[in-house]
């Protein structure tokens, strides 16, 4: 067998694979050896049909079998033996490969066009300036999300008055005419009602000073602008029904409840942030705005990221790239969606590409690497914030290895934290070595960067 590879130019080369019979002989024989041994004919017992019979019927599909291994194992060999860093994978070569005859052939010449990844120099350092922005923890954000902690805490209680968002349980029954209850109408027990949630603001008027006991008129299909799923809801009727129905109700108040949001007291922080981490209020304030300070900090290291990027990018220049053979790999990639699809969207890509090897450069050169911990790590804190959204903060560690074990079973989920763990480390890496100006920004303000 023989391996040569020519550079065509700085970024294209051709590799030339040449199969010699001695090299499958041995394992083309073997295979066929063993088909025998399997081979079942009429006539024949289990494992004694003639070599010859085995050869006709199946040497031209073993020998190529066996052919594509060799091949692509050796090509596979000799990139890595030689550090031949390529983009895509190999193609066969459109001008000079010559015909493949399994029938009639037993040595065998295979081409294949590579591209190879440009050769450029990256450097970062000091004199690289990048704005660096940090997010604001605002008076009114902070007030959110305690506001938010006391009522993921808090708790129904019953009233005996009526203020708004309050629940109202009573009995309904539809009118007449006269006002009067009708007879054979619809009557609801237990019927629930949340006046804050009506369309019409003066049907809202009429539950604005309910007390227990009290009986108020008001028309459903006003109230809720003829919506006939919740009007059906209310009064327990098919939706088909619904539609009919506009006459007004009585409703006997009988039980109004209201969500009361938690006490800042110390069972709330223990709830938040486990068993006596924070005492008093003032530390739980300074609590909530380090944790939001803390889930903040990622956006502020992606734009950074984002601007390091475009810097880094500009910093290079342009980049050579075999440009015709890359057009044929992503086409090979995105076969369904035709050339056109290539050629509107190859520039991008171009641009997608030259961050990745510039990140690959950059990688290399702070020498980042990403263990198995590392990545369980990663997997616990994402499951961390999935509970966080939630107000639940203090969630059991054995609870979390679990959920993070679970989802490291999916290999595009083991992927995606090792990508989110070397962007994390590249950006902490890259932040030590540039002038960063920093610039403090509202959240608002931080979106806005992304329209």
């Amino acid at each position: 067998m023989n391996v040569s590879f020519e550079n065509i130019d700085k970024v294209s080369g051709m590799l030339t694979v040449k199969i010699e019979k001695s090299d499958y002989q041995e394992k083309v024989e073997k295979a066929l050896k063993s088909m025998r041994q399997k081979a079942q004919m009429p006539g024949f017992r289990k494992g004694m049909v003639p070599m010859g019979v085995i050869k006709k019927m199946y040497y031209k599909s073993v020998l190529a079998e066996e052919v594509n291994k060799i091949l692509s194992d050796t090509v596979y060999n000799y990139i890595h033996e030689n550090n031949l860093s390529i983009l895509g994978e190999p193609l066969p070569n459109q001008d000079k490969q010559p015909a493949i005859d399994f029938d009639t052939m037993d040595e065998f010449e295979f081409l294949f066009d590579i591209a190879l990844a440009p050769e450029f120099n990256v450097t970062v350092d000091a004199s690289d300036k990048v704005d660096y922005y940090t997010i604001e923890v605002t008076d009114e954000m902070l007030k959110t999300q305690v506001d938010s902690y006391a009522q993921r805490k808090g708790k129904h209680e019953k009233v005996d008055s009526y203020q708004d968002n309050d629940m109202l349980k009573g009995l309904m029954a539809e009118m007449d005419e006269n006002g009067n209850t009708k007879e054979g109408g619809i009557q609801v027990e237990g019927a629930v009602l949340m006046p804050s949630y009506m369309k019409n603001d003066e049907q809202k008027a009429v539950f604005a000073t309910a007390k227990i006991n009290d009986v108020l008129v008001f028309n459903p299909a006003v109230a809720y602008d003829n919506n006939e799923s919740e009007i059906a809801s209310l009064l327990h009727i098919e939706k088909e029904a619904a539609a009919a129905v506009k006459s007004n109700f009585s409703f006997q108040v009988e039980e109004i409840t209201r969500y009361v949001p938690s006490e800042l007291n110390q069972e709330l922080f223990d709830e938040v942030f486990g068993e006596g981490v924070v005492k008093s209020e003032e530390e739980f304030v300074a609590k909530v705005k380090e944790n939001l300070q803390e889930q903040l900090m990622p956006n502020s290291d992606y734009k950074f990221m984002v601007d390091m990027r475009q810097h880094l990018t500009e910093k290079v220049g342009a980049v050579e790239y075999p440009e015709a053979l890359l057009k044929r790999i992503m086409l090979l990639n995105n076969q369904e969606k035709g050339e056109e699809f290539v050629n509107e969207n190859f520039a991008d890509s171009i641009k997608e590409l030259t961050w990745h090897l510039i990140k690959e450069k950059l990688v290399k050169a702070n020498d980042i690497k990403v263990e198995q911990p590392e990545v369980l790590e990663m997997a616990k804190n994402a499951v961390k914030m999935q509970f966080a959204q939630y107000g639940m903060m203090n969630i059991p560690e054995d609870v979390l290895s679990n959920y993070a074990a679970e989802s490291l079973k999916k290999k595009e989920q083991v992927e995606a934290l090792v990508g989110r763990i070397v962007d994390s480390k590249l950006a902490q890496a890259l932040k030590a070595q540039v002038t960063l100006e920093p610039k403090t920004v509202t959240l608002d303000e931080f979106n806005k960067m992304f329209e």
